[in-house]
Order: C-alpha cells, then structure tokens, then sequence
C-alpha cells in the first residue's frame, strides 16, 4: 500500500513532507535491526486519548507499518524495513510481538500484506519479479509523489512464506489487497483500466471485477466486518488537478497531497463521502459494530505533517479525534473480537524516522 510514513514506502527520514509523518513514504535507506525494550522509554498514554488503555510496543527499530490480524486473533502480518534491507518485505509476528519472521522472498520491494481466513496462507505484493533490487525511488523534483511500481503483483503463499504464488499477472500496478470477511474475496488498487481503480476477485484470483469507476486514485480498501460494504481512501480532481493527476500517471506516479474516506455498498452503489477537509486522510477501518469508520489524517496540523487517529459516523457526522500525539499515528486495525487495536506509530521512538507497531485495549 502506497503509505504515508516518516522513513520508508512512503515515510522518510523526518525530512518531513507530506510523509514525514504519514504512513507512506520511499526512501531506500535501512534504519537498522530490531533492538530491545529495554532501551526504549516508558511507554505513556495522552490523558485525551480516552479509547486507549494498557499500551503495549511490539517492535523496536526500524520502519514498522500496516500490520494486520489474522483472523484467529493470534498473529499480526506487517511490512517493515531493517536488517539492512533497502526497503520493505513482509514479516510476520505473534499479537504480542513475539517470534517475529521474514515470510517474503527478502528481493524487491513488498507491501500491503493479509492473512487468508483458512491461517494456512497469507497474501502480499511484490515487485520481486521485475528485479531482486529494490525499484529506484520517485523522482522529487516533481514535488511530493508516490510511485505506482508497474511490477508490483499480488502473490499467494503459505504462513511461513514458502511456494508463493502470482495471483495477479496483468502489466502495471496491482497491490493494497485485503480480504473480505468470509474468505472467499481479495479487494485490490490496480491501474489496468488506465486509471487507478478498486477491483474485487475470488480468493483464487479468478472472476475479477470492477468496483470503482470515477477519475481519481481509489485504494487502500477494507470490508466491514459483516461483508456488506467496503471503505477505501480516494481522491477526484478536477480541471487541471485531474490533468496534473492524468499526467503523472503516466509516469506511475501520483501527489497524495488530498485524500478523503470513503465508504459503499459491496457492488459499488450507495457511494458516501466521509471527508471533505482538504487534507490527506487515508488507511480507514471500520469498527467492531460496523458503525463507524477509524482513520489518519494531518487535518488538525497546518503544515501537514502530524497524522493522528479519528473516528467518524458512516455518514460523515460525529467527526472524533482519537490520539493526541506529535509525531505520525497511522494504520490502525480492530483485533476480531474487537478487544484491542492495533496501529502504527513514530511515538515512543530513539532514531529519526523510526516507526513502530503498538497495541492498545480499546474502550468504546
């Protein structure tokens, strides 16, 4: 997934720009190997931050993001640059931090990974394909963009990493995958129609179908818990916005300068506009009663570059900031049994550009 983040992917060094402290970032340098917690201070909680309790930090160094539970609750799946690697791979881990394992091929550049519901498999992309290097960053004089490699595919493999898979095999970017609540489906961003488009297949990779269908770049989509809708991030320019967009599309770029949450219906009607403020707010995840909407979003920082957690009704209304922190808040996700959130965060951290995985209890 395409990420806002200070340090990596889209995250980068606190050279702060829109990524700086967003949760996307692309940068090429490894900020080390995971150390202890014994060198980390005391981990403590905003008096504001009143859904959070019993805070727990699961990794310690490095460029942590978008990690996910496996549907039984009991391991996290996540993108993270260290070990001296150029850029991301996948790795999994228990819900406590523990046994923490690289299940990429440990070449290219990999993002956006799941758990499949059967805990036997889990899916990611990957431009492992296209070259064992890691791609060749965007080119910033362009100002601030995210490059849509066009050899990222979506792969299939087993828990521990081994026999993957191609599932996706058609030119140009396929990626930001996640999978519907029964098993059966992958929602997916791909740019196969020209433009940046949500598309939904079976579990297998066949009977692929578009859902979305409006000028713009549409992705980083979830289903609601009970299967009925699916919330994703977008943006609609328009007049020479939608040109500029255009054109850098087809350098595989694109300026994530403004994003807003969406949500609809699972054949894509009943489309609802969560935001509108301007800003970039992106990785949204519904809640456990499927009522409301998490998200990140720089809105409360006038140069953009503080991303915090909010919470917001399916209409749009009852908008609630949820952390109160000063650095990057980002990609949270609910456990199934919906006791405790996951996010990532340059909270708490000892080097530059760090970001790290942290679990909370929630309180509704």
């Amino acid at each position: 997934m395409i990420r806002f983040r200070p340090a990596s992917g889209l995250f980068s060094v606190i050279a702060v720009s829109l990524l700086a402290a967003a949760a996307f970032a692309q940068t090429d340098k490894p900020l080390g190997a995971q150390g202890s917690a014994k060198t980390y201070p005391k981990l403590t909680l905003d008096p504001r931050e009143k859904h959070f309790s019993s805070i727990r930090q699961l990794t310690f160094g490095g460029e942590n993001a978008e990690a996910y539970f496996s549907f039984d609750g009991k391991k996290l799946i996540f993108q993270s640059t260290r070990d001296g690697k150029a850029c991301d791979q996948i790795y999994s881990m228990g819900a406590d931090g523990s046994n923490q394992k690289l299940l990429s091929t440990g070449t290219g550049r990999t993002t956006c990974a799941y758990f499949l519901k059967d805990g036997k498999h889990v899916i990611y992309s990957s431009t492992h394909l296209g070259g064992k290097d890691c791609p060749p960053r965007p080119d910033f004089s362009k100002g601030y963009v995210w490059a849509l490699y066009p050899t990222y595919d979506i792969f299939v493999a087993d828990a521990d990493g081994k026999n993957p898979k191609q599932l996706t095999n058609t030119p140009g970017y396929d990626a930001e995958a996640t999978v519907s609540p029964d098993g059966k489906h992958v929602i997916f961003t791909s740019d196969r129609s020209g433009d940046i488009e949500l598309y939904i297949m079976d579990i297998d990779g066949k009977n692929v179908r578009q859902v979305t269908n409006t000028p713009g770049y549409d992705g980083g989509a979830f289903f609601s818990h009970d299967g009925k809708k699916i919330v994703w991030r977008a943006s609609r320019p328009e007049g020479k916005d939608l040109e500029s967009y255009q054109n850098l599309l087809k350098e595989h770029l694109i300026r994530p300068s403004t994003l807003d949450i969406y949500v609809m219906d699972l054949d894509g009607s009943h489309v609802q506009r969560l935001t509108n403020n301007g800003k970039a707010n992106f990785a949204p995840f519904f809640t456990p009663d499927d009522k409301k909407i998490i998200f990140s979003s720089n809105m409360d920082d006038p140069k953009g570059r503080n991303f915090d957690l909010y919470l917001v009704n399916l209409d749009g209304t009852g908008l609630e900031r949820v952390t109160f922190n000063d650095t990057f808040d980002g990609f949270p996700m609910f456990s199934p049994d919906g006791k405790k959130l996951v996010f990532c965060s340059n909270r708490n951290g000892i080097a530059a550009g760090e970001t790290n995985t942290f679990m909370v209890d929630w309180k509704p």
